[in-house]
């Protein structure tokens, strides 16, 4: 009975007293990490505690213990108190409770507003949102992370910067664009309303065509260039290439670019014509005005041609070098070679061959070349071999007993004849044996002594040889043409043989 009356007479003290108190900030942000503390004069002697918000029971401890929110939100803010039974003595416990205070927490940033350097920006051009927010002062060194969307797309996330640039935007990027703002932690986000852009597409103008090419022709084995261009229009163009004869199409590529080239390798001459190219962004086809494609074929293959009067080369022949490259175009500069000493050259303006000729002489013997050169590559043709001879004599002793002695005949033009012997003295018969590689003069006979008999069908080439003895040949003496001489005089020879002649 006393025990029980001592315990009312204490009951009073435990509640509202000073032993339990209560410590916490009265103000927070957003995301923050709260400590509420409930301590005892004597924390050992706390057998239970009780914390309590808004007088809702939110957590039991069995002994002095803090309370901790990890994320504060707005929901977290209210009363707070807490309440321990305090052991006396025995197992006498007396309740205790602490004083009550009141936390709020705060937002920590606003949602974020997304802006845009332009929402109705061309094609192509460079846009760069912005996720617009701002933090406490107390609070400025926060660390904030930002990403960035589209239409339920994720263009950018994690970034540090508040910024986000499209370096080049299309008619198909279009749509609904918003952010989002969180701390590092990722306690606290905010996302920011929805901003339409609407990308703006230029249809294509002033398509043109032109050839990439420092003299504005192609060459035939090499890379043809054929641009097309357009002076405005943004976004996928597509280019294509065609013949004006035949309008076949010879190439076609789609690229986001004013600009687009084609390729035509190996460039034939067959590729020469008129060409005009398209273009098109959606917004219908326009057509380029036509470009002349020339090309020019290089040198390939000379070939060198060499004519003489006769069949063989003979020393004082005049020669003839024909040089040709079929292929090639004009003009074409010929050079002409004689074992690579250059002889001299001739150009072909409108294409086709070149000749050259030359007196020849027993130097003129060796290997002939030529080389053709159109500005485009030179080349040179193979070597054509000349052997270049002493002519054969153009006198001969007929019907006598070897080739030094008999009837005189002499050939002019390409026929024989005979020699009338008038005047014909042992000067005119040295000379014929000289000519003929015999030996000294010996004797002037008449032809008669020479049968048979001189055709009637071959004539007297010859009335008087004025020789002097010192010629080489009986053609290098004076000579008076036929005019009363019948073969009843033809003249004979007869030389001393030598052993070489014999």
């Amino acid at each position: 009975m006393l025990l029980w009356s001592l315990l009312l007479a204490l009951a009073p003290v435990g509640i509202q007293s000073d032993w339990l108190s209560i410590s916490m900030p009265h103000r927070a942000y957003e995301g923050d990490h709260v400590t509420i503390s409930c301590t005892g004069e004597k924390n050992h002697d706390i057998k239970r505690l009780k914390y309590f918000k808004d007088g809702s029971h939110i957590a039991t401890y069995s002994s002095a213990s803090s309370y901790t929110i990890a994320n504060a939100k707005f929901s977290d803010s209210g009363s707070y108190f807490c309440k321990a039974d305090r052991k006396l003595f025995l197992f006498i416990d007396i309740p205790e409770e602490s004083r009550h205070l009141r936390l709020d927490v705060q937002e920590l940033f606003p949602a974020p507003g997304l802006t845009a350097s332009s929402l109705q920006p061309i094609e192509g051009s460079s846009v760069t949102l912005s996720c617009n927010t701002w933090l406490p002062s107390d609070r400025a060194t926060t660390q904030l992370r930002y990403s960035f969307y589209k239409d339920g797309h994720t263009l950018q996330s994690g970034w540090n910067s508040a910024k986000f640039t499209i370096s080049a935007i299309w008619k198909e990027d279009s749509g609904n664009y918003w952010c989002e703002a969180m701390t590092a932690s990722h306690s606290v986000l905010r996302r920011s309303y929805r901003s339409y852009i609407d990308v703006e597409r230029i249809p294509v103008s002033q398509v043109s065509v032109e050839i990439q090419s420092p003299k504005g022709w192609g060459v035939e084995g090499q890379t043809l260039v054929l641009v097309c261009s357009v002076a405005k229009g943004t976004g996928l163009i597509t280019y294509s290439w065609h013949r004006e004869d035949t309008e076949e199409s010879v190439g076609r590529k789609s690229q986001r670019s004013q600009r687009a080239e084609l390729e035509i390798t190996p460039v034939r001459e067959s590729h020469a014509g008129a060409y005009y190219c398209t273009a098109d962004n959606s917004y219908g086809l326009v057509r380029s005005a036509v470009v002349n494609v020339t090309v020019k074929v290089p040198v390939l293959r000379p070939l060198l041609s060499i004519s003489v009067p006769g069949v063989l080369p003979f020393i004082g022949d005049v020669a003839e070098l024909r040089c040709e490259d079929k292929r090639a175009s004009p003009p074409v500069l010929y050079r002409f070679y004689h074992e690579n000493t250059a002889l001299g050259n001739t150009s072909a303006p409108s294409g086709g061959k070149a000749s050259f000729k030359l007196t020849l002489t027993a130097g003129h013997s060796g290997n002939y070349s030529c080389e053709a050169d159109n500005g485009w590559g030179r080349k040179r043709s193979q070597v054509v071999p000349l052997n270049v001879t002493e002519p054969p004599p153009k006198v001969r002793l007929v019907n006598g007993p070897h080739a030094c002695e008999g009837r005189v005949e002499v050939e002019q033009d390409g026929r024989w004849g005979t020699v009338c012997d008038d005047g014909w003295d042992m000067k005119d018969v040295a000379v014929v044996c000289r000519e003929l590689g015999c030996g000294a003069a010996i004797h002037t006979p008449i032809a008669m002594l020479y049968p048979p008999v001189v055709d009637e069908a071959l004539p007297v080439l010859i009335q008087v040889a004025l020789c002097n003895g010192t010629e080489k040949a009986l053609a290098e003496c004076d000579q008076v043409e036929t005019f009363d001489c019948g073969h009843d005089e033809d003249a004979g020879a007869v030389c001393e043989v030598l052993p070489s002649t014999s």
